[in-house]
């Protein structure tokens, strides 16, 4: 040791302290000889002269970057501001810091307590100018170092990917050969349950909806259970996040992608805090090979429903919505013809019912505004009028969709048994070679062979559920589709989800708009296929509904209300099959409370005048019964009148009492 070497007394009594790091979880595992060299750094304290050393080793695994925080290096700031520190080894200046801030930060408190800073090469005073610019400049080579060798990597990378070559992590469904490269796993069970993702998708529209069918199915969904190798799987009830998840990468179209996911870094507490996977534009995308290996879908498909998921997405302005149930069957579907905005759905009244707006809260103007019901059974009654003469072509081409959906359900629950069965079979070997001597063992084994053998019983049971033959439909069957699609459009079990299915299937979108001058909502349908038509509805006025009383209805109170009681009249427009605004029978309280807001004055039976009587007074006149009155009208002997069929009949008195009447009464 030479005399520029010796440290002086003072700083003997003080604390040496010996920091050690290592930049990753890895080089701690493996690079064991660097962390030897590092903690061999307590000998050089101890042959310098210090008797009391720390070795402060927690920001093993962590980089130096100044982007991940070290406590290590924290407590080591805290001692030098204490004053307790007289010098700080490490084995070179990248142990310390790989950045300028952290780096002369420490330089400036080792000058203010005067400590010294030892490596290898030395022991540098930060208090002398030459040590203080020899030390910074060994911080800014130790901090470009990193740069260089970050740049170096991350350019070597991007470089094997634009080949396609660089073996990312791969979802599940694909596995990197050595000799072929990227490729499909050779499980088949894995294959068609991703398959049936695509195929579900494709007939729903909806990510959550088609979830909600295979969840209901009971499909299962391969989790990996050791990390990201992808060779072992526990295959557990599908979730919604693998149905998106498979939707969304573009791997299972054919594609190679690298750099779809980028870094943020934000400022927390004074230091650099970096974010990683946020998802980058489709544009910006670093590297896309398309059709560099064999895909589930092709990319037009791919590109087809990214378009429909971000359609889908919920309180977003975009494309025509996904069914979603409610009452509105036009629900997101139904475009302004003013500003082009898309109609919501409000729903008003103590009876909640759908009315359509051009309305939001943060852009004006509020263009219109119109009711639900109205719209929605005209374009109902449109539709059946387009499908009607392709009813038969449509119910076959739909059970053919039927049968192909329940193939893939069994072909999914098959291979489902396939691997329960091979696991029952592994389960089984394991316990005939176990020693039966050996009941810790044997025990555990034989509950694993049980519980294996019960999942194979339970896949038998679905699959002899979903081999229960299906009685095919008949060619009178179809031929009586067309005459049915009013009653099977309005069949208790469809839901409004499947009228809306229905109609997003047939038409593009609808065009909405307002003559308020003719009072009508007028709708341009855009069929697909480009065809095009036009429907007028009228727009109902201020207060006017739909539960209003009809003309037909009115029409019979006024003739028959100066002759018959409300009675009559109730029992008159029953046996005519007319029923009220809200669709119940009449009585004779609904036909007076018409009759008052109408303002219809009726008969009083108090101030007749014996002129005309009804069948029952005529009967009591004679001395007979109404069937006799009944017969004598019927074969014209007795004159009698009707305000209209199935009115009452009305009798004159002075028609009583001629001669035929009485000789008819005689016989």
């Amino acid at each position: 040791m030479t005399n520029a070497d010796r440290l002086p007394p003072p700083l003997l009594n003080r604390k040496a302290v010996v920091y050690v790091r290592q930049s990753t979880q890895a080089q701690v595992q493996l690079n064991l000889e660097s962390k030897r060299r590092q903690y061999e750094l307590v000998d050089e304290a101890k042959r310098r002269g210090f008797r009391d050393i720390e070795v402060i080793d927690d920001d093993l695994g962590r980089s130096a970057s100044g982007t991940v925080a070290r406590p290590g290096f924290e407590r080591l700031v805290a001692l030098l501001c204490a004053g307790e520190v007289g010098a700080v080894l490490c084995l070179d200046a990248s142990r310390l810091a790989r950045n300028g801030r952290d780096w002369h930060h420490l330089l400036e408190l080792c000058g203010l307590v005067e400590a010294r800073v030892i490596d290898l090469d030395g022991v540098y005073d930060p208090c002398r100018p030459n040590d203080r610019l020899l030390l910074g400049m060994k911080g800014s080579i130790s901090e470009f170092e990193l740069n260089v060798l970050r740049t170096r990597m991350l350019d070597a990378a991007r470089a094997k990917a634009q080949r396609g070559e660089l073996r990312i992590s791969v979802p599940i469904g694909y596995l990197w050969d050595r000799d072929v490269g990227l490729g499909l796993d050779p499980n088949q069970r894995l294959q068609e349950v991703i398959r049936l993702i695509f195929t579900r998708f494709r007939e729903l529209g909806s990510a959550r909806q088609a979830f909600l069918s295979l969840w209901s199915e009971q499909v299962h969904f391969p989790r990996p259970t050791d990390g990201r190798t992808l060779t072992h799987f526990e295959w557990t009830l599908i979730r919604y996040r693998n149905v998106i998840s498979v939707l969304r990468n573009p791997f299972y179209a054919g594609a190679y992608v690298y750099g779809k996911s980028g870094k943020q870094t934000t400022i927390v507490d004074g230091r650099a805090h970096k974010t990683y996977k946020h998802r980058k534009p489709f544009g910006e995308w670093e590297v896309l090979l398309r059709e560099h290996h064999e895909g589930y879908i092709d990319w037009a498909e791919f590109e087809r429903n990214q378009k429909l998921l971000a359609a889908n997405a919920y309180g977003k302005a975009g494309d025509v919505k996904s069914a979603r149930g409610g009452q509105a069957l036009l629900a997101g579907l139904l475009g302004c013809a003013r500003c082009g905005r898309r109609l919501t759905v409000a729903y008003t009244g103590r009876t909640p019912r759908p009315v359509y707006r051009c309305y939001r809260f943060d852009l004006p103007p509020k263009c219109m505004r119109f009711g639900g019901p109205r719209i929605d059974a005209a374009i109902a009654r449109e539709l059946m009028r387009v499908v009607e003469p392709l009813a038969i072509e449509a119910a076959v081409q739909a059970e053919q969709m039927q049968m192909d959906t329940l193939s893939e359900q069994r072909r999914v629950i098959e291979l489902e048994l396939q691997q329960a069965q091979y696991e029952a079979t592994l389960a089984e070997r394991r316990y005939a070679a176990c020693d039966p001597d050996n009941r810790l063992i044997a025990a555990q084994l034989e509950k694993n062979w049980e519980a294996a053998l019960r999942r194979v019983q339970a896949c038998q049971v679905r699959l002899d559920v979903a081999h229960t033959p299906a009685t095919p439909a008949s060619a009178d069957d179809f031929a009586k589709l067309a005459e049915d699609l009013n009653a099977a459009w309005n069949a208790p079990g469809v839901t409004t989800r499947m009228r809306q299915q229905l109609v997003r299937a047939l038409i593009v979108d609808i065009v909405a708009d307002v003559d308020e001058t003719a009072r009508e909502v007028i709708l341009t349908i855009h069929w697909q296929g480009g065809q095009h038509s036009q429907l007028r509805i009228r727009k109902p006025k201020t207060g006017e509904h739909g539960c209003s009383t009809s003309d037909e209805a009115l029409a019979v109170i006024r003739r028959m209300v100066t002759r018959w009681s409300d009675q009559d009249i109730a029992a008159s427009l029953n046996r005519m099959g007319i029923r009220t605004g809200q669709g119940k029978t009449w009585t004779a309280h609904r036909v007076n409370s018409v009759r008052r807001v109408r303002d219809i004055h009726a008969y009083k039976s108090a101030e007749k005048d014996g002129v005309w009587l009804t069948m029952s007074e005529a009967a009591q006149a004679l001395g007979v019964t109404n069937h006799v009155i009944r017969r004598l009208i019927k074969d014209r002997i007795l004159p009698a009148e009707q305000v209209m069929p199935d009115a009452p009949w009305q009798i004159r008195a002075s028609d009583l009492h001629t001669e035929v009447v009485g000789t008819a009464l005689a016989t």
